[in-house]
């Protein structure tokens, strides 16, 4: 007879097969279609092999054994498995909480005065809610939806999300978290209707048809974590410009932001300091302190911090900063850690086309000797120029001005042999990034009031960006007092609207207000969290936020489009207009309510040019006039407005596929310590799994077309990634670059090849 083991030995039962059957038989009531006898089999011989058996045991080879049967035929034994992992975590709970498992939730206000008392949240609910409010809001839970989650869904909210206790212990369970973060991002609402509003978050969230960026999913509700994305510095060409941007990094890095940081002012290697020639190292030590940071300042303890440097391709450690990641050369000379992006300008694409000549300059001789001014006076370096339009502009005629001046030194070399480095790199790395500067300040819609140098960490952020300057330091009365003229510190704001359950429900129309306006709240809530303070003075500037989509493979393969196919280029670029257009209607109606982002006067929205730049013109239930019209007099909430992200973790969590790609695979398994976790596309049958290619195998220029249609239709960019095969000529993969560029894409992310593993970044992740 085979002992079942209870509460740490404190109970001690015999093996009851009936009672182990009448459980597993309630959770196949909705899977009628899957053989539950040979599994039951199966894991009734697993315990009564044993004397004894712990009844935490049991539950782990339910689960294990319900995952040993995923097939790209059974997939929907996750689900089995997802409600056998559920029913565990309600017990736990409920052992933690003292109440009664078979309510499977328990009380939500005695949630929040218990996790507050512990220090794991925060007060912030308890004071902006009454004792009755947050029992009615716990009324609005609905347990059932917990049956949306796939096991890997539900494990990776359980792991990474979830409030627990300073020993893991289950305090909040799925639902609670999802009305947790409702309530957050609605507190400071007009009490009169803060309650309807947090209904209706708490809807689109625990219904999976949108996911909020992780740092709100892991921090609302929390005492301690900022609850935006991620973050763009600028860094000042200064020694202590350089320094204060690696505390401000390795601050935020601290709460659990990703870094995207702009080089491109240092000066270059053998530059002078002070007038003594040849005296820089340029770049490269700066990068390597960064790199240590990123390894040193983990992000809350789950994991180390994600910095992405960007530099210009006219910069003369180019070829150095190229190098950094490679596994070949000198040491002393790499950062591993560290994600790379490119500036590039059009000029550099005519002239890789051409295969002509390209210049390399160090920005602070050209500062110095071409003696370049704003109208305030403030010196200018190539950096903060760009072509106006295409073809022609302030840069290459700058550009050219740096070529021909005399006293100012540079370096030739072939464009197609920088372009050859970067695509070493990429094959090898996966990076650099592509950022195609002219176009995203072109399409900038806040041009009138600065200048984007560079994207984010994932590639889909593109707002303007400027050095914060330390401008006076003295003493008095015993204080070390500083003065800081704050810069323009990005801030992402980061939401994703779940394309394969909100377009197929037909929700979007109802789903992107809500959405808007909870992304708008982060911004205030977050005055308090943030603890770079010109990151927060951005923030309220700009009021920028970047709402994104994905799971669209998913969506492809629920309406029998085919990835190859011009139909779903023509799909892509419709109901990415419908999302812009809704997105717009939002933050214009939240203007109307709340008052336009304090830089709203002169904008493209303000002037009309930001809809005549996308020819945009009504048609059908589109009436883009109107919107016009209304932005123009209104304004928009909202500074910046759509960013699609990466959604890697967060795709996991809401079963659907990541971002704007095309899957991997059908069918793969998720890596965790002591076991491999089958994972497959969502919705996987008979009829959709015709539409689910491999990555590796559809066509790259078709996806090009698919984002060059997107991207018309996103004021800032998308975390765009193009998938080849490491056997891939030279001449394909340039011609790929080159058709991005023609196609008016601002950015590429990742060149993922099939000889290459990439960590997927979880910061961007919406």
């Amino acid at each position: 007879m085979t002992i079942i083991i209870k509460e740490n030995g404190k109970r001690r039962k015999p093996f009851n097969e009936e009672r182990l059957r009448n459980f597993l038989s309630h959770i196949f009531v909705d899977f009628p279609h899957l053989n539950m006898e040979p599994y039951i089999e199966r894991t009734i011989r697993s315990i009564v092999g044993h004397s004894e058996y712990k009844a935490e045991e049991i539950t782990n080879k339910l689960i294990l054994n319900a995952l040993d049967q995923i097939t790209i035929e059974e997939p929907d034994w996750t689900f089995v498995a997802a409600r056998i992992y559920l029913k565990q975590l309600y017990k736990q709970a409920a052992l933690h909480r003292s109440y009664d498992a078979a309510q499977r939730y328990g009380c939500f206000y005695e949630l929040q005065v218990k996790l507050a008392q512990l220090g794991i949240y925060d007060d912030f609910i308890l004071q902006q809610y009454t004792k009755e409010q947050l029992q009615e809001a716990g009324a609005w839970i609905d347990p059932d939806k917990d049956h949306l989650f796939t096991y890997i869904g539900l494990k990776t909210l359980v792991d990474r999300y979830l409030s627990k206790g300073y020993e893991g212990e289950i305090y909040e369970l799925p639902q609670e978290r999802f009305l947790t973060i409702a309530l957050t991002l609605m507190a400071k609402e007009k009490p009169s209707k803060r309650m309807e509003l947090a209904k209706e978050a708490y809807w689109a969230l625990s219904n999976q048809y949108m996911t909020v960026a992780t740092p709100t999913y892991a921090n609302a509700g929390k005492a301690y974590g900022q609850l935006s994305s991620c973050f763009i510095d600028t860094v000042d060409d200064s020694l202590i410009g350089i320094y204060e941007s690696n505390t401000d990094v390795a601050r935020l890095s601290k709460g659990g932001g990703g870094i995207g940081v702009y080089l491109g002012k240092i000066r270059a290697r053998n530059s002078d300091i002070k007038g003594f020639k040849g005296i820089s190292s340029g770049v490269i030590p700066w990068m390597r302190q960064l790199n240590n940071t990123a390894v040193s300042v983990d992000q809350l303890g789950t994991r180390q911090g994600s910095i992405a440097v960007y530099l210009d391709i006219w910069h003369k450690d180019i070829f150095a900063f190229l190098d950094a990641k490679l596994n070949n050369g000198d040491e002393r000379q790499k950062c591993h850690d560290l994600f790379y992006g490119v500036c590039i300008p059009d000029l550099f694409m005519e002239q890789v086309e051409k295969r002509g000549d390209w210049y390399l300059f160090d920005p602070h001789e050209v500062k110095k000797v071409m003696g370049w001014k704003d109208d305030r006076g403030r010196p200018l370096g190539l950096e903060d120029f760009y072509d106006e339009q295409r073809g022609s502009g302030s840069f290459r005629e700058k550009y050219e001005q740096c070529v021909n001046h005399p006293q100012l030194s540079k370096e030739r070399v072939p464009a197609i042999e920088i372009m050859k480095r970067i695509m070493k790199s990429q094959l090898e790395t996966g990076t650099p990034y592509m950022f195609y500067r002219d176009e995203a300040n072109r399409m900038n819609p806040n041009k009138h009031a600065g200048m984007i140098y560079c994207s984010n960490l994932c590639t889909e952020i593109m707002q303007n960006m400027s050095p914060t300057i330390v401008t006076k330091e003295y003493t008095k009365d015993g204080e070390i007092i500083t003065h800081k003229k704050a810069g323009d510190f990005v801030v992402c704001n980061l939401s994703s609207i779940h394309l394969g359950r909100a377009v197929p429900d037909g929700v979007l129309e109802r789903l992107i207000p809500i959405q808007v306006r909870m992304l708008d709240n982060v911004i205030d809530l977050n005055e308090k969290r943030i603890e770079v303070l010109q990151a927060v003075i951005t923030n309220q500037k700009y009021r920028a936020i970047g709402l994104g989509a994905f799971s669209w493979h998913h969506l492809l393969a629920l309406k029998g489009i085919k990835w190859d196919s011009e139909e779903s280029v023509q799909f892509a670029d419709q109901l990415f207009e419908k999302i812009a257009y809704l997105t717009i209607k939002a933050s214009n109606e939240l203007a109307k309510e709340k008052g336009a982002y304090p830089l709203f006067e002169g904008s493209d929205w303000q002037t009309g040019a930001y809809f005549e730049l996308r020819n945009y013109k009504s048609h059908d239930d589109l009436d883009w006039d109107t919107l016009k019209q209304s932005v123009m007099k209104y304004g928009v909430r909202n500074g910046y407005l759509m960013a699609p992200a990466p959604n890697g973790s967060t795709s996991v969590l809401a079963n659907g596929t990541a971002s704007c790609d095309p899957i991997f695979h059908r069918l793969y398994f998720e890596e965790k310590k002591n076991y491999k976790i089958p994972v497959t596309v969502p919705d996987l049958n008979a009829k959709t799994i015709w539409f689910y290619e491999n990555a590796y195998q559809v066509n790259q220029w078709i996806s090009i077309k698919q984002n060059a249609a997107r991207q018309k239709h996103v004021d800032q960019s998308l975390s765009f990634n193009l998938y080849v095969r490491n056997t891939i000529k030279a001449k394909d993969l340039l011609d790929l670059h080159l058709t991005a560029w023609k196609s008016r894409l601002k950015s590429t992310y990742y060149v993922r090849s099939t000889a290459l593993t990439i960590e997927e970044c979880e910061t961007c992740s919406s």
